[in-house]
């Protein structure tokens, strides 16, 4: 019975915890239709007490969703909603933004280039432009891809924090070509080298033949959103060209990072 009534009182717990967190979504919603308001305002929107509100509104202060016009005045909402919001928007600005760059670069090293943003442990191309060589690549755009054997996909690991790669990375890195890199210490290895140098190579880790190199774009805050890479069959983008090519992709990545905001 003692066991039964815990897991009731667990049951409780859990559906609290889940109203106070629809009410503050609500508070929330109040404030962005008023513009401004009250604790008084949004205890009647909601139906609840005032008592309640104003821990509600405690908890959204202090996470920085609202911020309070004057002392014991109403509240706006906060900066934390205008950085999340600004993050959307640079991933949904980022073909418009980026689509020039990236076939300026591919006109200009005669190599395919690619954006690419990270989808857990894979990488999504979302603009591709085909360079002017001979022998052109397939298509990659819409194409998914394994993070760990990209170019692109070590730049998005890159900065994410130790936790977070644990969370994306979470199954067996798998082969595909010799080269792949299937151990997990010696990626992180890897990757903090990336984070150091400012740009990632592949050496025929995901395809024989294919050879890659990738730049960071980032958003207003600085962090890694997308990757610009470069791609080419490796007869004739060879490893010793990657420093020269990878240059000239993080310069090109710059300027889509300032389009999104970016100013360091």
């Amino acid at each position: 019975m003692a066991n039964q009534s815990g897991e009731g009182s667990g049951t409780r717990r859990d559906g609290a915890a889940v109203q106070s967190v629809d009410r503050a979504l609500a508070a929330l919603e109040i404030v962005a239709k008023l513009g401004a308001a009250g604790v008084t305002e949004i205890a009647a929107e909601l139906g609840v007490h005032k008592s309640t509100v104003s821990r509600l509104i405690a908890v959204l202060e202090a996470r920085g969703y609202v911020q309070q016009l004057s002392e014991r005045g109403k509240y706006r909402l906060g900066f934390t909603v205008v950085r999340l919001a600004g993050s959307t928007s640079a991933h949904m600005d980022l073909p418009r933004q980026s689509q020039d760059v990236c076939d300026e670069l591919a006109a200009r090293v005669g190599e395919t280039t690619n954006i690419a943003i990270l989808d857990s442990d894979r990488i999504v191309n979302v603009v591709e432009a085909v360079g002017s060589a001979g022998v052109a690549l397939r298509t990659w755009v819409g194409q998914s891809c394994p993070a760990h054997a990209t170019s692109s996909g070590k730049v998005l690991l890159s900065d994410l924090t130790a936790p977070d790669l644990r969370a994306h990375l979470n199954r067996r890195l798998e082969s595909f070509a010799p080269n792949t890199i299937t151990d997990l210490p010696t990626l992180r290895t890897q990757l903090a080298q990336i984070k150091t140098q400012g740009w990632a190579a592949c050496e025929e880790e995901l395809e024989i033949g294919l050879n890659a190199v990738a730049a960071p774009i980032r958003d207003s805050d600085g962090r890694i959103i997308a990757a610009l890479s470069v791609s080419g069959p490796s007869y004739r983008m060879s490893a010793q060209s990657f420093p020269e090519i990878a240059a000239q992709a993080v310069e090109s990545a710059a300027v889509i990072s300032r389009r999104l905001g970016y100013t360091g």
